[in-house]
Formats: C-alpha cells, structure tokens, sequence
C-alpha cells in the first residue's frame, strides 16, 4: 500500500524495542504489502520522519518522546510546540499531528501525534492509537503537498502500549485500522479525519479492549481534493 499510489511509494518502517508489540504487528499486517517491521528502536531508523506519540500539549516528558528529545536535543520540544501553538492555538487534539525539521540528517522531520491529552493517560479503551495513526500519514500528506518528495520513508513505534497502557495487541490492531483508513481516501483536513474514524469505527470503540480484532474500515466516498 502507498500513501498515494500516484507518487513514489512511500517506506513504512514500525519499529519498537517492545517484541510482543513487534510479534503483534507481523499478525496485524501479514497480509499489508509495503511494511517494513522489525524489532529495534526508532533512533536507530534512517529515515525522513519520525513518528512521536505525545501529548496535546506537546510535553515531550515520557515514553518515546522523552528518548527522541534526549536523541535530537530541547530543541525539538520548542519546535514542536511552537507548531502546535501556531496551528493548534496551543493545543492538539487527539487525531491531529503536526510535522517540524528536526535539525539532524535522520530524521529530517518529526511528526507529533497525541495519542492522549494528558501526559501518561491510560487510553486502552479508545480509538486515540487509530486516530493518531491515520493523522501521522495525514502530516506525510500535507508535508509532501507542500515540499513534493520531501518525506519519502518513516518509522512509527508502537502507538499508546508503553505510556498509554494498550495492549500489544489492540494497539496493532488499530495502527492497522489507521493506516488502512487514509490509505483508502484522503481526507481534507483533520476534523474531517477524526469525524470519519469515529463514525465508522464505533462499534470497535464500544467493544471491550480485550475482544477488539482487526477491522477493515468500510469503504466511502472519497472527499473532496
């Protein structure tokens, strides 16, 4: 699967240190062509972006966005909300991203995505990983709207199953569903995003987090270019 099949197809690395999220993954997508999984951590992925769950407030204080900002310095944190602030009006919610350079070679972008409001909430029994997830391949889209070709490859870790406390399983499950949804259609912005998982997906929220399986996302009319 490519982001959008008319342009180079894009690289889709996931990648945690967590070998039950890695072994869930490879379930998850064994039949999703195009996706690079491995067991590792995401610093170690030349890639041009970086996938960071966060916060709404871009608090890089835990989980993979406390290593990336030990990795690429406070500098990153300023830039991120800084974007948030600017986009956002300082606070972003759960099924939006935002994307900033880096200022390193590898990565050249990072793209923020909250998968919870507040810093280390328990969001096991949401939609927020399949929000974030399909909201992370939202910013790839803008990003390469604005600069064609600019991010090319990107590495997403496991969305919520450290911080966020979702089961290894669950959380492949709705990174599946995430992805899978954009893939099918663009969207135009991200109210637009968050509106569509949430109405189609409704029943999986429902479910307890324990019954939840791998759903397709069913079919609609593409929006608006």
């Amino acid at each position: 699967m490519t982001v959008n099949p008319a342009q180079t197809p894009l690289r889709v690395v996931l990648t945690d240190v967590n070998a039950a999220v890695v072994e869930a993954w490879r379930a998850a997508f064994a039949d999703t062509p195009g996706i690079e999984i491995r067991k590792g951590s995401i610093l170690n992925e030349e890639v041009d972006a970086w996938v960071s769950p966060t916060n709404s407030r871009g608090r890089m204080d835990g989980g993979v966005d406390a290593v990336i900002k030990r990795h690429l310095g406070a500098g990153i944190q300023l830039r991120v909300q800084r974007a948030i602030r600017d986009r956002f009006a300082g606070n972003l919610p759960v099924g939006s991203a935002v994307c900033v350079p880096s200022g390193a070679v590898h990565p050249k972008f990072l793209i923020s995505t909250p998968t919870m409001v507040e810093s280390s909430q328990n969001v096991r029994e949401t939609l927020n990983v399949a929000l974030a997830c399909a909201a992370a391949f939202q910013a790839v889209h803008q990003q390469n709207t604005a600069a064609p070709g600019s991010i090319r490859s990107v590495a997403l870790v496991g969305m919520g199953a450290r911080t966020g406390r979702v089961p290894a399983r669950v959380c492949a499950n709705l990174m599946w569903t995430g992805y899978t949804l954009f893939g099918d259609h663009r969207f135009e912005d991200y109210d637009d995003l968050r509106a569509t998982v949430v109405a189609q997906l409704d029943d999986l929220e429902n479910a307890p987090a324990a019954e939840r399986v791998r759903i397709a996302p069913p079919k609609r009319t593409p929006s608006r270019r």
